[in-house]
């Protein structure tokens, strides 16, 4: 098992047992006008509401899906995502490769109220809106889904094609 799984597995238990883990509809998550955390990712990095060169509408339904799902970016573009939940369910947007999807949600059926706050996640109560602004200075495809148990199961995934700067 990698270091990084052993890691979050192990601070998950912890939480659990220490009764301290918190529903996604629980946690606080940062705001579009704070500070987001700052680290690269293979899918790029968080940029600050001000930095958006274009805003991307997506809607998750409780039919498990995205509307629109796929984005077409830019090397090097910076979008804000807006994603609205219109339906009844707690629904989520993150981004990432399909390896860190898939291990985040196997890491959720086991433990479905793990908290966690990254800059490249929205939780959307039914009804709501949310946003992340993502800085895409990597190339390549990447994806998105709701992670929350049964969810990501039931396929509710999307693509992002990161298309490389032309030199």
């Amino acid at each position: 098992m990698n270091f990084l799984l052993t890691t979050v597995l192990a601070a998950s238990l912890g939480l659990a047992a220490a009764g301290g883990a918190l529903a996604h509809a629980e946690t606080k998550h940062a705001g579009p006008t704070e500070s987001p955390r700052l680290e690269q990712k293979p899918w790029g990095i968080a940029a600050p509401p001000k930095a958006a060169q274009r805003t991307v509408v997506l809607r998750m339904s409780d039919k498990m899906r995205f509307t629109p799902d796929r984005i077409q970016v830019r090397q090097g573009e910076t979008l804000r995502i807006v994603v609205h939940n219109d339906g009844r369910l707690m629904h989520e947007f993150v981004l990432g490769t399909r390896a860190e999807l898939d291990a985040h949600a196997a890491l959720m059926v086991k433990f479905p109220t793990m908290a966690h706050d990254e800059p490249y996640m929205a939780h959307v109560e039914p009804g709501k809106k949310g946003e992340i602004v993502w800085h895409f200075n990597q190339a390549g495809e990447f994806e998105f889904a709701c992670l929350i148990a049964g969810h990501y199961q039931a396929g509710m995934v999307g693509k992002v094609s990161v298309s490389a700067l032309v030199k």
